[in-house]
């Protein structure tokens, strides 16, 4: 997993409470079991019509936010049917950051496994952060997470809350792989234990 530690890029501004998983990922599109390709259908049926033609005034649609790393959301964002789907789709379109007022539980741990980082932040701060966002590609806000800091584009800064433990797996790329894999040779050294005082095993 990629490791997450300053990220300086565009905001995208979508002010929207109660975002579902369904809607980040439709679910016809929950048949695949790979982590890539899914970024091409993040919110599809926001971003196309029914021809699959663009909608020009879906925001991840507008030239400034097509290559936006940051989303600053309403409040609940990732709520609705668990699916790892969503923040799949999220982190192959390029997006590495979600901010909002607050999240799903099952969406806000997901996305720590999958090497996003969700932001919960008081409204007032989100709402001054939105603002930025609507200014464009020009203004580009910076996550410093070692800080637990975000810093609009005019310089102001908030502070946000993370579980440290948390914190630690973005830092340093891990998931519940890699966690395990930090773990090797102590494994390692139980197996060949046991293989000695148990060969019949």
């Amino acid at each position: 997993m990629e490791k997450f530690d300053t990220l300086t890029g565009i905001a995208a501004p979508m002010p929207m409470i109660n975002i579902d998983t369904d809607m980040i990922i439709p679910k016809q599109f929950l048949k695949t079991i790979k982590r890539e390709g899914l970024g091409v259908n993040l919110f599809d049926e926001m971003r196309y019509d029914d021809n699959g033609n663009e909608i020009p005034d879906f925001v991840l649609n507008k030239p400034q936010y097509r290559d936006a790393e940051i989303l600053v959301a309403g409040d609940n964002f990732g709520c609705g049917s668990s699916r790892e789907h969503a923040p799949w789709a999220i982190k192959d379109f390029g997006i590495r950051c979600v901010i909002a007022p607050s999240f799903a539980d099952i969406f806000y741990n997901n996305c720590f496994k999958n090497g996003i980082l969700p932001i919960a932040l008081p409204q007032e701060q989100v709402d001054v952060l939105m603002k930025d966002a609507e200014k464009g590609a020009n203004a580009r806000m910076t996550i410093d997470l070692e800080a637990q800091t975000v810093t609009t584009s005019d310089g102001e800064t908030f502070s946000f809350e993370i579980d440290s433990f948390k914190k630690h797996c973005l830092m340093n790329g891990l998931d519940d792989i890699g966690l395990t894999m930090e773990k090797a040779a102590s494994i390692e050294s139980f197996e060949a234990s046991a293989s000695q005082s148990r060969p019949w095993v």
